[in-house]
């Protein structure tokens, strides 16, 4: 008897779990249905773009020049390079997803500007108003509670891709 209500007892978490993959497997599914849908903004190869000024990007201070901005591979989207046409200088910063007002025309590197110090703020791919968002460097949210901001947009273009 004591071996009988045992078994039944261990019989029930049997039928239980055999229900519980089933149930976990669609869970995980649709779990992975929603976060495909959400993908994440990048930039479709590399931007040329002219900076006219001396800007702050991540923790780097870069001289005014022309330069090449991209994601950078095996980051999964979060981070980019900025490097100088010529390779002289370079660097890296985090960025997240953002998205424009309107779906910008062109794409466009946009500038937070305190004073006369400009920072990369984010960065739109032509026709999507998906893009990213530069994360804020310790010296950037200083001197922006130190300043009034402005922005700037400075237009970029795909490598290769002839001028407007």
């Amino acid at each position: 008897m004591f071996v009988e209500a045992f078994d039944k007892a261990h019989a029930a978490p049997k039928r239980a779990r055999r229900y519980q993959l089933p149930l976990l497997f669609l869970a995980l599914v649709l779990a992975l249905t929603v976060c495909a849908s959400k993908g994440k903004a990048q930039i479709v190869g590399d931007l040329e773009v002219n900076i006219p000024f001396q800007f702050h990007a991540g923790n780097a201070k870069l001289p005014a020049g022309q330069y090449r901005i991209h994601v950078l591979d095996g980051s999964d989207l979060a981070v980019m390079e900025i490097s100088s046409a010529d390779g002289s200088t370079s660097a890296l910063f985090q960025v997240q997803d953002a998205e424009a007002n309107s779906t910008p025309a062109k794409s466009e590197l946009i500038f937070n500007k305190y004073g006369s110090s400009y920072f990369l703020a984010k960065s739109f791919d032509e026709g999507n108003p998906s893009g990213s968002r530069i994360l804020e460097s310790r010296y950037e949210k200083r001197v922006s509670q130190e300043a009034v901001e402005a922005q700037t947009h400075v237009p970029a273009k795909h490598r290769g891709q002839q001028g407007n």
